[in-house]
């Protein structure tokens, strides 16, 4: 199968066991613009149908909380796009391709309340992020069932104040969601190996 085969695949022909969220639009064709690696395109599309289903869940649970879901989205999409630039960080450590991806995606004109979240998505500390920015990171690690207390408890705080809700109430609700998000980890790696770096 040629890359470029692969890479369609992996975005959107290959429904994934159990089926996997097709991305956004803008960020398939970027994507495919970019001619990223296939496993780049599948982990993509695994830590954005986890953000799916996670703004799903917020949604529903605090339906008058102002969410950007459609940044969100995108940004689950695209985060990692800058390891296109960046391509030892494709299956190692490195952090070299967050702010490279912000830039990759200001140049492809994209907006910067979208593109921002390729450099924020592994810095949730930072006091100027907002919840969709922490929405991002935390799929980004439980799609692979990575918990991260600091993060959680940042998400738990937003949404407690959001809604006017206990933060404990909060962390049962949120922490269940994330247990059964992470039950489907091993079919999302399963996935997201199938494909060549």
């Amino acid at each position: 199968m040629t890359p470029t085969a692969l890479l369609r695949r992996a975005l959107h022909d290959d429904p994934g066991d159990p089926p996997l969220r097709r991305l956004p639009d803008e960020a398939a064709r970027l994507l495919c613009e970019l001619a990223v690696p296939p496993r780049l395109a599948a982990h993509l599309r695994a830590v954005h149908d986890v953000a799916y289903r996670i703004v799903e869940w917020v949604e529903r649970r605090h339906p008058r909380l102002p969410l950007d879901r459609d940044a969100v989205l995108f940004g689950a999409a695209t985060h990692d796009i800058g390891k296109t630039a960046h391509r030892a960080e494709l299956s190692g450590p490195g952090s070299a391709h967050e702010d490279a991806g912000r830039r990759i995606l200001l140049a492809r004109g994209v907006e910067p309340r979208l593109a921002r979240f390729a450099a924020t998505h592994a810095t949730w500390t930072l006091p100027d992020l907002g919840l969709e920015d922490r929405l991002v990171s935390v799929a980004d690690k439980v799609w692979k069932n990575k918990r991260v207390p600091d993060l959680e408890d940042l998400v738990v705080r937003d949404l407690a104040e959001a809604g006017g809700r206990t933060v404990w109430e909060e962390f049962l609700a949120f922490d269940d969601l994330l247990t059964t998000l992470g039950d489907g980890a091993d079919a999302r790696l399963a996935f997201q190996s199938s494909y060549p770096v």
